[in-house]
C-alpha cells in the first residue's frame, strides 16, 4: 500500500533544467521526509536532498546546492526536484525514498523507495 512513484526524466544537454517528481501514496504525508538519491554508472548511491514535507524545511549536498530546489504539492502528495543548470556528472537513475520522520528533517535509514527514473546530461 505503501508507494512512490518517479517520474519527468530524460535526456537534456548540459546547463539544461528538467523536474523531478515523486508521487507518494500509502501513508500521511506531512509524517514523512522524502529524499532523492541518485545512482551514476559505477558509482554508489549518494543522497541528493532531503525534504521534510511537514514543515518544508529541506537540504541539499554540496554537488547539487544551488542548482536545485525542491517543492511539494500536498493536494497532490508529490514532492518536486526542480534541477537547473545540469551538468554530465548529475546523470543517474534518481530514486526518491521516505522514512517516518514526524516532522523532523531525517533521511537516514529510509524504508520506502521509488523505481527510479533516469537522467541523462549530454556534454
Amino acid at each position: 500500500e505503501v508507494q512512490l512513484v518517479e517520474s519527468g526524466g530524460g535526456l537534456v544537454q548540459s546547463g539544461g533544467s528538467l523536474r523531478l517528481s515523486c508521487a507518494v501514496s500509502g501513508f500521511t504525508f506531512g509524517d514523512y521526509a522524502i529524499a532523492w538519491f541518485r545512482q551514476a554508472p559505477g558509482k554508489e548511491r549518494e543522497r541528493v536532498s532531503c525534504f521534510s514535507t511537514s514543515d518544508g524545511t529541506s537540504y541539499f549536498e554540496n554537488s547539487v546546492r544551488g542548482r536545485f530546489t525542491i517543492s511539494s504539492d500536498k493536494t497532490k502528495n508529490t514532492v518536486h526536484l526542480q534541477m537547473n543548470d545540469l551538468k554530465p556528472e548529475d546523470t543517474a537513475v534518481y530514486y526518491c525514498a521516505a522514512v517516518a520522520s514526524f516532522g523532523l528533517l531525517l533521511c537516514d535509514n529510509m524504508n520506502y523507495w521509488g523505481q527510479g527514473t533516469l537522467v541523462t546530461v549530454s556534454s
